[in-house]
């Protein structure tokens, strides 16, 4: 049997993806990956389990032969930013719309077995009422939601038209080891380690009290692989919510860092940022009922090991 693949999988979720397919008993993961964003060193210490092809999935004759055949197809691969979809939109739909309807074309094609699909919560927009629940009309801000948004009805159209069997995934606020802060546009949560441990303020986009349902990177990818393995008549075509369920705002999330360190640092606040949602936060029931979501770790207990890892690896 060929490998399972992971698109985006030198990435921070997706080498979450490639480690917990390992720990389950995978003898080795094909990576497709470009590597403008992810990262061989977030491999490193699976690397000789790995096949790493550096393609881009907009690229349909590279990725064609590697999606051929395979029981699994995890498709994180994307341009995973708000702001840059508004300041460079072009790049960011050519990856996130037209690579991904390259991915399902060439595992239907090619006979894969099942595709997992990281969609998006930023796709609900802004909503009246929390938390947010699958049947809620999707109401995306900014290009990279629509985007996102776009992959959710491709998979569901694969599954329907073509015989592909499909999952959709919305990650809320993933977080964790191997995230880059070295990019404007990398997650908020990475920015905060980084300023935490050089002990300077971080520069907050708003008022602060946005909040968001931040979910620990290894529950993720545990929900992945939970997608991946659940029965095809129950999920196939359907899309669910990846988050943990809570909700912690930007200035209550900086203060818990701060008072696991024992230091009173004052944020630098700016305006807010175009397309950005206001308020996050996941319903889980139907996660729980048909894929067994349940998240292992607490926002404090994520916090933490993150915290030890950026301090071990800055």
């Amino acid at each position: 049997m060929k490998n399972p693949v992971v698109t985006g999988g030198a990435g921070f979720i997706g080498s979450s993806i490639v480690r917990a397919l390992l720990k389950e008993g995978a003898q080795r993961v094909t990576v497709i990956d470009n590597l403008r964003s992810g990262s061989e060193k977030n491999l490193a210490e699976v690397a000789e389990h790995v096949d790493l092809h550096v393609v881009d999935i907009r690229d349909y004759d590279a990725i064609a032969p590697l999606l051929e055949g395979a029981p699994k197809v995890f498709h994180l691969a994307a341009i995973p930013s708000v702001p840059r979809s508004i300041t460079e939109p072009v790049p960011s739909h050519t990856a996130n719309i037209d690579g991904t309807f390259n991915v399902f074309r060439a595992a239907a094609e090619g006979g894969a077995g099942r595709v997992v699909y990281a969609a998006s919560s930023s796709a609900y927009g802004d909503t009246e009422v929390l938390p947010k629940v699958e049947s809620m009309i999707p109401m995306p801000k900014s290009p990279y939601a629509a985007q996102k948004l776009m992959g959710e009805y491709y998979a569901s159209v694969f599954a329907s038209c073509f015989g592909l069997t499909t999952t959709s995934l919305r990650f809320f606020n993933v977080f964790g080891p191997r995230q880059d802060p070295s990019s404007p546009y990398s997650g908020v949560l990475s920015l905060f380690m980084r300023c935490l441990i050089e002990r300077r303020p971080p520069t907050i986009f708003g008022d602060g009290e946005q909040s968001r349902d931040f979910t620990y990177v290894e529950d993720v990818a545990g929900l992945c692989l939970k997608a991946s393995n659940a029965p095809a008549a129950v999920v196939s075509g359907n899309m669910y919510n990846a988050g943990n369920g809570g909700r912690f705002t930007l200035n209550q999330t900086w203060r818990i860092l701060c008072g696991f360190e024992g230091v009173e640092i004052e944020p630098v606040y700016g305006p807010p940022r175009a397309g950005d949602v206001k308020d996050s936060q996941a319903d889980t029931a139907r996660a729980v009922r048909d894929l067994g979501h349940a998240p292992r770790f607490s926002f404090d207990e994520g916090l933490r090991l993150t915290l030890e890892w950026y301090r071990a690896n800055t």
